[in-house]
């Protein structure tokens, strides 16, 4: 029966490998017989402050009203979105999570034996997507694990039609500058869709100004945030994608009615208004990130200097010091799928989860130490 339902299914979808997300808490717990209490999960750069204040108040008074539909225009969060850019509602597109609009994305624009161009250590999802829709991936070197942009604009052919930069990347944690994007984007033809995914952004202190180019109507460009990391809502999946209204009106064609639920439109529209909660996080970040390539350094382990919540650091076997970890309580993320099994990324956690971490850490590689 499995065979003959394969013989239904999409060729592309045999070999495709699902995305693999950190281990949840409460999976780790009921597997190692722990107290959810005593694990601390560092795995998926989510905020350890939590959400705003304003959000949990606003999301809170949503649930009285759960038994009608949501807004299935997003209208009050993307007005609110919008006007943060100087732009019109008819700019923004809501998403499942930013990773949906990634979908509408293929939807609209990809075909069978199209290219996907992406850098080598990018976020795994974009070779996913291209998958789904039978797309050809090609993956450019990034010296430094930094995107080539100049070796990613040659690597363009007539049958590219998306490109991804990741800025700050994910896992790497670096950062490409102004002028590196500018210098690509006047290169870029009008068939390749760009897609700047930004969702650490807000952790820059200088970011490059990306949207420019929907300033400047260029059709082929979105811009891509998330509300699940500075904004601490990872679980209710909500993003949002940027673009002039040509492009924005194409995708709004892909979605599915709802995606966006009243919760998350809540909890987004009063946390994208708190600026005090953000500043918070980035204080913290800054703070524990610190701390963390300092305590590298010490240990003298090779890092990846990061922009973003989270540093990549070398720790020989990547998969065995994720289990000794885990086995204590600490999740963190193995490198291996994204062909770096030597290495792990730690998210930045609060002050004592970062210490707590450390300590592990060290305990963790003492008996290999030389």
């Amino acid at each position: 029966m499995s065979s003959s339902i394969w013989n239904l299914a999409n060729s592309q979808l045999r070999d495709l490998v699902s995305y693999e997300p950190g281990k949840p808490v409460e999976d780790v717990a009921r597997e190692l017989g722990l107290k959810p209490s005593d694990i601390i999960k560092l795995a998926s750069n989510e905020n350890p402050l939590g959400p705003s204040p304003k959000a949990l108040a606003a999301m809170r008074e949503a649930l009285e009203r759960v038994h009608f539909y949501p807004d299935g225009g997003g209208f009050y969060l993307r007005e609110a979105i919008a006007a943060q850019f100087g732009f019109q509602r008819e700019n923004v597109i809501l998403g499942n999570g930013s990773n949906e609009v990634i979908e509408f994305i293929g939807h609209a624009f990809l075909r069978p034996g199209d290219e996907v161009i992406t850098a080598r250590h990018a976020f795994a999802v974009y070779a996913l997507m291209a998958a789904l829709f039978d797309a050809r991936v090609i993956e450019v070197p990034d010296p430094g694990f930094r995107h080539d942009l100049d070796a990613m604009a040659a690597a363009i052919t007539p049958r590219t039609r998306e490109i991804f930069i990741t800025n700050p990347n994910n896992p790497t944690g670096t950062m490409v500058s102004q002028e590196e994007i500018d210098r690509f984007m006047a290169r870029v033809p009008d068939h390749v869709v760009v897609i700047f995914d930004e969702a650490y952004y807000e952790f820059l202190d200088d970011p490059p100004d990306t949207v420019k180019y929907i300033r400047q109507g260029r059709e082929n460009v979105v811009v891509l945030r998330t509300f699940s990391k500075i904004q601490g809502l990872a679980g209710l999946r909500i993003g949002y994608g940027l673009g002039v209204k040509s492009i924005i009106g194409v995708l709004q064609k892909t979605r599915q009615p709802f995606n966006a639920n009243a919760i998350a439109q809540a909890g987004a529209l009063a946390g994208l208004l708190d600026l005090d909660h953000q500043r918070k996080t980035r204080e913290l970040t800054r703070e524990g990130r610190a701390y963390l390539e300092a305590q590298f350094a010490l240990m003298g382990l090779e890092y990846v200097p990061s922009q973003a919540n989270f540093v990549l650091v070398k720790v020989g076997d990547g998969n065995e010091v994720f289990k000794a970890l885990l086995a204590k309580g600490v999740i963190v993320r193995a490198m291996a799928s994204y062909q770096l099994p030597e290495w792990i990324r730690v998210s930045v956690g609060t002050a004592a989860q970062n210490r707590r971490f450390i300590a592990e850490l060290q305990e963790a590689l003492a008996p290999v130490a030389v």
